[in-house]
């Protein structure tokens, strides 16, 4: 326990920095917990520090771990790796938020899956801020389109976008990757949609991203150390 509540706070520490150096509030910053290869136990002393919100890769890792975690009342899951057709319906059935939509049809699959009975599915567009070509996501040009579509989806709410950057220790380059993002932003808002949620940043650019207007930390490794291999 004493271990988790060290890299809370020092994740927290870091974070409050950050915001006091571009002059923005703590409160405007979310903490999405990356859970995604850990097994249960971890999330554990999280919850008791009063993390509700958890990042999974997979959609059969996130099933499994929340079955061994059905004691813990308001946990909350986020998709956050890339994900396939054919896994949409079971997604729509156990997130709580998906941050990988790139396209219409996995959107209309997750609206024709999502239960009209459960709060309507947050979903975010991932945006391909690198323009890697290893990389999930729509080119930037496209976001606004696609997320107008979305919006228009049944037992879907569009939130916003999420994008992962370059791994580079360049930080220019990071917050020129990210601004990107936070034009995508301001475009939709501008077509008169929401775009509440920036999810952009991790454990090793998240000084940057706090500087572009991130909304959501997505944070892994500096919560829980190196990410098991097997």
């Amino acid at each position: 326990m004493e271990q988790y509540q060290k890299a809370w706070q020092a994740v927290w520490r870091r974070i409050d920095e950050s915001v006091a150096r571009c002059g923005r509030k703590v409160g405007e910053i979310s903490l999405l917990a990356v859970s995604k290869r850990f097994p249960p136990e971890v999330v554990r002393p999280l919850y008791a520090l009063g993390q509700r919100r958890f990042g999974e890769n997979y959609v059969q890792e996130a099933r499994d771990k929340q079955q061994a975690l059905a004691d813990l009342p308001d946990l909350s899951w986020t998709l956050i790796g890339p994900l396939q057709r054919n896994k949409a319906a079971l997604a729509a059935r156990i997130f709580d938020r998906v941050e990988t939509v790139d396209s219409l049809a996995l959107a209309e699959r997750l609206s024709a899956a999502r239960s009209a009975d459960r709060p309507p599915l947050e979903v975010l567009i991932q945006v391909n801020i690198s323009a890697e070509l290893q990389k999930s996501g729509v080119m930037a040009a496209m976001a606004v389109v696609l997320a107008d579509q979305i919006a228009r989806l049944p037992r879907l709410r569009w939130c916003g976008f999420m994008g992962i950057a370059a791994e580079t220790d360049d930080v220019t380059e990071q917050r020129r990757q990210f601004a990107l993002l936070r034009q995508c932003q301001a475009q939709a808002r501008a077509a008169g949609l929401p775009a509440e949620v920036l999810s952009m940043g991790m454990s090793a650019d998240l000084d940057a991203a706090v500087a572009e207007g991130s909304t959501e930390l997505r944070i892994g490794s500096a919560l829980f150390g190196p990410r098991p291999t097997g």
